[in-house]
């Protein structure tokens, strides 16, 4: 649906649901966050909804309200936490067993913490063969699974006083698939649903649900999930916004920062290997082959899509780049992530630039959950739907409308971002020519 400018934007008015199937390292760390910081305890650092401004206007006017006062985006003491795991364990059992937040952070939150507790999943181990569960839905057919996330959004939203609910994907990474048949239209999706078809993921299965509810879909994970012409028909059909995939956190977060400088000063690339080695859940996750593959194809399109080798052939057309991920258990979350990039500049004398991240995956993920569940709030009260591109700021593998390719450059990203709300608002946008913008 095309975006209107000047949009009547509904109100944010009431409760806002954020339902996360996966409520591990990555979803207790946003809870936890969120409750700090509503307590007064922590401040929102890495949420551009909380702590960015947005220009409007000429340089010279000085108008830079922050994004929360310039839309209508709802509060954090309104905010419903929910979701969906395999085990048992309440918010506050998972965040101490993720191991990410240290007990002065949980200890103050943690009666909160505890009355959080998962509603059983839906899961199939052939999707995530690294992990098993007893919090486990059993059903009759794929079909019967879907209903089964649709009562319980159903329920958490009358239980909870919700007025409006978004759901963010937050689980594993599932095993690498491509479209097959019973992906290629809506009709075939739900015969497919029906039939149990081997084709359709769990996070499938949740995207669908979400949408036929009016909920709003986000996924956090590489995983082929709303990607589909099945589920972007649903969109389409309810008129849902979604966005994905896979959050743009570590490694991927100082690619979209540094290839872009490259590319701005005609610095030539040779080569880019990266490793990473983490020890959380996720970690493990990966260490099955099929589920790093997803994630690989998730990494590896960041750098074609920023340097456009087709277009600079004499800079990047001959690029070397290797991805690595390796299971490491003492690093935990605390991921750590090696970059050697070998670049090249005038009569192509070679350089050399070494990145050490030492990163936290969860802290750099919680915020861009925080943003995604608001910004995609927003979207649906602004009457936006299908593939939200200007949200191509938070992820490693942006989703495009057909025809388009994804932009990676995070800088170009965050304009497109601030822009479309400065457009929903009836504002002139920010180009950075013209006088009249002293630019």
């Amino acid at each position: 649906m095309a975006l209107k400018k000047g949009v009547d934007v509904k109100p944010a008015s009431g409760k806002l649901g954020i339902l996360m199937p996966g409520m591990g390292a990555v979803a207790t760390t946003f809870i936890a966050g969120v409750m700090s910081i509503r307590k007064g305890l922590s401040k929102p650092i890495g949420s551009l909804t909380q702590m960015g401004h947005i220009r409007l206007g000429k340089r010279t006017d000085n108008n830079s309200p922050t994004i929360k006062e310039y839309i209508s985006i709802a509060k954090l003491e309104d905010i419903v936490f929910g979701g969906w795991d395999i085990f048992h364990d309440n918010a506050y059992q998972a965040a101490v067993r993720a191991g990410v937040l240290e007990s002065k952070h949980l200890d103050p939150i943690k009666e909160e913490l505890e009355a959080i507790k998962p509603m059983t999943a839906v899961f199939e181990q052939a999707y995530v063969k690294k992990l098993t569960g007893p919090n486990v839905k059993k059903g009759t057919s794929k079909a019967d699974l879907a209903d089964q996330l649709m009562a319980d959004i159903k329920n958490f939203k009358e239980k909870n006083g919700c007025d409006r609910l978004v759901a963010v994907w937050c689980g594993s990474t599932e095993v690498y698939r491509k479209p097959t048949d019973v992906h290629m239209s809506l009709d075939k999706f739900e015969a497919g649903l029906k039939a149990s078809h081997d084709d359709i993921a769990p996070s499938q299965i949740y995207a669908y649900a979400c949408l036929k509810m009016g909920v709003p879909y986000a996924n956090g994970a590489p995983n082929l999930s709303l990607d589909t012409p099945a589920l972007l028909e649903l969109a389409r059909k309810q008129n849902m916004p979604v966005t994905g995939k896979d959050f743009k956190t570590g490694q991927t977060l100082m690619k979209t920062i540094l290839a872009p400088g490259f590319k701005a000063r005609m610095l030539g690339l040779e080569g880019w290997y990266s490793t990473n080695i983490l020890g959380n859940r996720d970690g493990e996750v990966l260490d099955d082959p099929e589920s790093f593959k997803s994630k690989e194809v998730s990494k590896l399109g960041v750098i074609d899509s920023i340097l456009q080798p087709d277009k600079y052939p004499d800079l990047y057309g001959n690029i070397s780049h290797v991805v690595r991920i390796n299971y490491y258990p003492p690093r935990g979350d605390a991921k750590e992530g090696w970059d050697n990039i070998d670049i090249y500049g005038w009569m192509g004398y070679p350089m050399q630039i070494k990145v050490n991240f030492l990163c936290r995956d969860s802290i750099l993920a919680a915020p861009i959950v925080l943003d995604l569940a608001l910004f995609m709030d927003f979207a649906s009260r602004a009457g936006m739907s299908g593939v939200q591109e200007w949200l191509s700021f938070y992820w490693k593998s942006p989703m495009t409308p057909d025809g388009l390719y994804p932009e990676h450059d995070l800088f170009i990203q965050l304009m497109k971002l601030k822009n479309t709300l400065r457009y929903t608002k009836g504002d002139d946008l920010i180009t950075h020519l013209g006088a009249e913008y002293y630019d």
